[in-house]
């Protein structure tokens, strides 16, 4: 018997081999399927409508930024849908990711969704647009200064009426809190740019634009002597500019637009439109991660970061 003890124990250490190779190639194959990126982090994103250019933009800053730390970004588009955003977030739950970030299409229902990223101690982040839930701890909110921006919007009317006075409208959405901050500061803008200038109409045109073109084409009828109209977002401003054009007022009303995307851009330069405020969504992005990165670094960072807005003119279009 003692002459077959090593081959008894070169038996069990083959066996104890072919066991360890057996896990580590397990192992090996559920890291191919959801691959551990080299910072160890993985942030869910949840974009309102990812296929809006401003979000593709801040998406694109997000990913260029992550991809420093090594951070795993998983980006999924809850299509202007509450209940589908609150899904995504539930599934960031299940999936044990690291920090949460979300654009709400609705600011105040998407309260419930946080407070279960909350209770799961996962960081929540805003984006663009803020929650206004009274529930729910949000660490910190990136935007636009929209105020700021509502008064390069202001700034650019003011230059663009004639003798700085006339009757205004303005093509809103009323319940993205955004667009609330654009419209306050474009009001205030007015009242200390050009006094002469007055709101005389602030409709809902969805942010969507043949809503907003439809909009116009009531305020015109309704507003004979319309100067000018701020447009919250281009999609309304360029639905503004299709209602002005068809009743041949090109020209004689001033459209002013936010966010500067390339079909704007193309509609200031060839002077349907005067000019916009614009923002810079990549730069929302890569903050976005920057505030996650030092939350992840034991840091606390600002509650709120605003990121400045500026004009988009003809002159920038050349």
């Amino acid at each position: 018997m003692k002459m077959h003890r090593p081959i008894l124990a070169a038996a069990l250490v083959a066996a104890l081999a072919a066991c360890t190779k057996g896990t580590t190639t397990s192992s090996t194959s559920t890291s191919e399927a959801s691959p551990a990126p080299s910072g160890g982090k993985t942030i869910g994103v949840s974009i309102q409508n990812r296929e809006a250019q401003f979000y593709e933009d801040m998406e694109a800053g997000m990913k260029a930024e992550a991809a420093k730390h090594g951070y795993r970004v998983i980006v999924v588009d809850a299509s202007r849908d509450n209940a589908k955003q609150q899904s995504q977030v539930e599934d960031f739950i299940a999936q044990k990711v690291d920090a949460i970030v979300l654009t709400p299409y609705d600011s105040q229902a998407i309260g419930s969704a946080i407070v279960e990223a909350n209770k799961a101690n996962i960081p929540v982040f805003t984006a663009d647009i803020a929650n206004t839930s009274r529930q729910g701890v949000v660490v910190s909110h990136i935007a636009s200064d929209n105020v700021q921006g509502g008064e390069q919007a202001a700034k650019l009317m003011c230059a663009g009426l004639p003798g700085h006075a006339g009757d205004v409208a303005i093509i809103d959405e009323p319940e993205v809190t955004s667009v609330q901050d654009r419209v306050k500061g474009f009001k205030q803008g007015l009242a200390t740019g050009c006094p002469g200038a007055h709101v005389v109409v602030d409709i809902d045109g969805g942010g969507e634009r043949a809503k907003a073109s439809a909009a116009m084409e009531d305020m015109l009828q309704a507003h004979k002597d319309l100067k000018g109209v701020f447009g919250i977002n281009d999609d309304s401003a360029l639905g503004a500019v299709t209602a002005i054009s068809a009743a041949g007022l090109n020209g004689k009303v001033i459209v002013i637009g936010y966010d500067a995307t390339p079909e704007a851009r193309t509609a200031i330069k060839n002077g349907s439109m005067y000019g916009d405020a614009i923002q810079h969504p990549d730069q929302i992005g890569a903050q976005t991660i920057g505030a996650i990165t030092a939350y992840f670094a034991g840091k606390t960072p600002p509650a709120r970061i605003s990121v400045p807005v500026g004009t988009f003119t003809s002159a920038d279009a050349k």
